[in-house]
């Protein structure tokens, strides 16, 4: 059902400072910062030969990134996301299984304007899982 990795997503305190390390250090090329008022986030991508980080920082006050950076102040990884095909047969078959969809269930835009889920850490050891449609 999943097809590649996506993007590796990190939450860091300090975006700025996260953007020029990948850049300046690592010699990554990123891009510029874009908000996701929908998710309460502001993304900066990473392009890498075979997939993409995300850095994640919180925007505004009710960000979720905001209580994962509460419990880890330094930053740390996030989510995995992984391409589907169909995000609704993917979510149907999921919750037939028994995984938990979040956000009741219903797909959002996600950073690169594609429809995405999220699944419940508990149900896969510990890992946010994000679906995107391919």
């Amino acid at each position: 059902m999943i097809g590649k990795l996506n993007h590796i997503a990190i939450a860091v305190p300090d975006l700025a400072a996260a953007t020029a390390n990948y850049r300046d250090v690592l010699g990554a090329r990123v891009s510029e910062p874009v908000d996701e008022p929908d998710h309460g986030v502001t993304v900066v991508f990473i392009e890498l030969a075979n997939t993409k980080i995300e850095l994640l920082h919180p925007l505004g006050k009710d960000s979720p990134i905001q209580g994962f950076l509460n419990k880890n102040p330094s930053g740390g990884m996030h989510h995995v996301c992984f391409e589907v095909e169909d995000i609704i047969a993917a979510r149907d078959k999921l919750a037939a299984s028994g995984a938990r969809v979040l956000g009741g269930g219903e797909p959002k835009t996600g950073a690169h304007g594609k429809p995405v889920l999220f699944l419940h850490p508990k149900d896969f050891f510990g890992t946010l899982i994000e679906l995107e449609q391919a």
